[in-house]
């Protein structure tokens, strides 16, 4: 099949490109835009395959979309582009609307047309799957979990530009009997994250005897993924997932922010223990910063929907990923240096004073 990825230079995007080209015998088309977080290096390990095509677009161009669709004749399209970073949002959150919702509708309008007129055989076959994050849920108390029925109360614009995007798939499918699916993730951690995120932050900052900041006391509480085995999740999803269904994707693996960053500073005592000059453990360069407006506390996943009907589980514990992950970055430090243009070097995005 061909496939579509939007976002695919992105971190879970280009995880996924990895996954196809290295797994299956499909033919993927990425497509990104290029901005700050988008990195083709990512994709390095599989770019040269006859079956990997680049275009650099904005989903956000009806016409060029309509163009896309044309030539490449997608069989699946998987939409990944967006604004993630919920920091960013806070400071700026005009471009999380226009990417975010104007961009999903746009590619939900150029998709309906091009479905519509498919053959018969390759329309019914036809999916859009939709990826989304856990966040336009809102905060759990202590105890309950995500389903695939908790109603949305997003918290931030990043959230709420999610949230809205969602609903416009899932009008378009009710409207339009367009053929989709989606997924809600939670905290996605692995190899290629952007160094504004906290795991590859904290890594790359305690390496270089740099403060370690964490938000409030640290007690928000996430479910974190590898994001490999997301990837082999939205695969599962598009290939065998039910049309109009929604599929929460979690890691099984709740964990307050301060004990991630405590679990890497104890990691990187064992596996990088020349420590830079004046540190005795790397523990003591964490920092506690006021908090971000409107933090969530708590979100956690019930995954048993996508367990019980497609069988996927995760391989990964967060023990066995997080020393995957930091093993990847002290090994790829160079990545870790190109990757960041000016552009931002791990300041503390969202300032909202």
């Amino acid at each position: 099949m061909k496939v579509i990825i939007t976002g695919g230079a992105g971190f879970i995007g280009s995880a996924l490109i990895r996954f196809l080209i290295n797994e299956t015998d499909h033919q993927v088309i990425n497509v990104d835009k290029l901005t700050y977080a988008g990195n083709l290096e990512s994709l390095s390990s599989v770019s040269s395959s006859s079956r990997y095509h680049f275009e650099q677009l904005d989903i956000c161009d009806a016409s060029v979309m309509a163009e896309l669709f044309s030539k490449y004749q997608p069989d699946l399209v998987m939409h990944l582009a967006a604004e993630s970073h919920v920091d960013r949002s806070i400071d700026g959150p005009t471009e999380f609307i226009q990417t975010n919702i104007v961009g999903t509708f746009t590619l939900l309008d150029v998709a309906r047309k091009y479905w519509i007129n498919l053959k018969a055989e390759a329309k019914i076959n036809f999916r859009f799957h939709h990826i989304s994050t856990d966040e336009v849920y809102g905060e759990l108390n202590e105890t309950d979990l995500f389903t695939e029925e908790t109603p949305y109360a997003p918290s931030s614009p990043y959230s709420a530009s999610k949230a809205s995007s969602d609903h416009l798939v899932r009008a378009w499918h009710r409207t339009y009997g367009l053929p989709v699916v989606i997924t809600n993730c939670s905290n996605n951690y692995g190899p290629f994250h952007f160094p504004e995120k906290l795991v590859p932050l904290v890594i790359l900052n305690a390496v270089e005897g740099k403060p370690l900041p964490v938000y409030g006391n640290g007690q928000q509480i996430r479910d974190w993924l590898y994001v490999e085995d997301h990837a082999r999740a939205l695969y599962k999803v598009v290939i065998e997932g039910i049309i109009g269904e929604t599929y929460n994707i979690g890691g099984f693996n709740e964990k307050s922010n301060i004990d991630v960053v405590y679990a890497i500073c104890d990691l990187l005592e064992e596996l990088a223990p020349n420590k830079p000059a004046d540190i005795n453990k790397y523990r003591e360069l964490v920092t506690f910063v006021t908090d971000r407006p409107g933090h969530d506390v708590r979100y956690a996943i019930d995954a048993s929907k996508i367990e019980n009907t497609l069988g996927w589980t995760p391989i990964e514990t967060f023990e066995t990923g997080i020393r995957k992950t930091v093993l990847w970055y002290l090994n790829n430090k160079e990545w870790c240096d190109r990757v960041q243009d000016g552009s931002y070097q791990r300041e503390r995005l969202g300032d909202t004073a």
